[in-house]
């Protein structure tokens, strides 16, 4: 429910208005995780029971120690490129290897190639400074697939970066002060920053239909709340009610309303008081 629309989204059998037309790449995709859960296993079972205790005898580029700053800063850097890699994986697909889904192309979403992705640094770092409250929506707010795409460019290509001059470098002296240099410290680090891409990802996949989009993953929240409101409103008027001029407890239009700027939407009561 999750990964298999992640496969969707990047183009793999995949039609317009994002009807799956080829199952076959979902098939490869599970053999490949098969087999890559199989070797991950084997090799689990191996360095349990068979390998050596330790690597540093045999092995000194794989051994190490927690409290080893150079090390772990290294360690780090090897992860940064490893995310810049396949950040900068998801913009050659886009561009050069077939596209990806996009929900707003013509014609009800379609796949297509991102030939001219933003990589103007204001308008990317420009999400960055917008509230997460009101309508600003922060980096939720994004909207196109070329300030996606773009903001993969820019990401990916500062990973990159950042993992070079982690392994070339050696902590400062503020931050060996600053950081508790173990294994746990490490370990809360990491959970804390996975806690941290979890609520924004739910906040993406709540609100945000150009990379969650909705023909795969759903409605997102305002989308079933104007469903539902829709329901409502067919349902009391063929029940008899005058839906043009009724009101909720608060007075405004419980059916229908008109916004401030004069379009007829929906009303403020529709679904606060159901």
């Amino acid at each position: 429910l999750i990964l298999l629309p992640h496969i969707a989204t990047l183009g793999y059998g995949v039609g317009p208005g994002g009807e799956i037309i080829d199952t076959f790449p979902y098939f490869v995709s599970g053999v490949l995780h098969l087999i890559s859960s199989a070797v991950l296993g084997f090799g689990g079972v191996y360095h349990s029971l068979i390998g050596p205790e330790t690597l540093e005898e045999s092995y000194p580029f794989f051994g190490y120690v927690w409290k080893d700053k150079n090390k772990m800063t290294n360690i780090l850097g090897y992860h940064l490129i490893i995310l810049g890699l396949g950040a900068w994986l998801l913009v050659l697909k886009a561009m050069y290897f077939g596209g990806v889904y996009d929900t707003w192309a013509p014609g009800g979403g379609d796949v297509r190639v991102i030939t001219n992705p933003t990589t103007n640094a204001a308008v990317i770092f420009g999400y960055l400074v917008k509230s997460p409250f009101g309508g600003d929506g922060w980096i939720c707010s994004v909207d196109n697939m070329e300030d996606i795409i773009g903001g993969h460019i820019w990401i990916g290509t500062l990973e990159i970066l950042g993992g070079i001059w982690h392994i070339y470098t050696t902590p400062w002296p503020w931050a060996r002060r600053a950081f508790v240099w173990s294994g746990e410290a490490y370990l809360s680090y990491s959970l804390g920053a996975i806690a941290t891409m979890g609520f924004i990802a739910c906040c993406f996949s709540w609100f945000n239909n150009t990379a969650y989009p909705s023909e795969f993953y759903g409605p997102t929240g305002p989308e079933a709340s104007q469903s539902q409101a829709f329901t409502f409103l067919v349902r009391d008027q063929r029940l008899g009610a005058n839906v043009a001029s009724a009101q909720g407890p608060t007075g405004l239009g419980k059916y229908l309303m008109r916004s401030p700027t004069g379009e007829i939407i929906f009303g403020g009561e529709t679904m606060r008081f159901w």
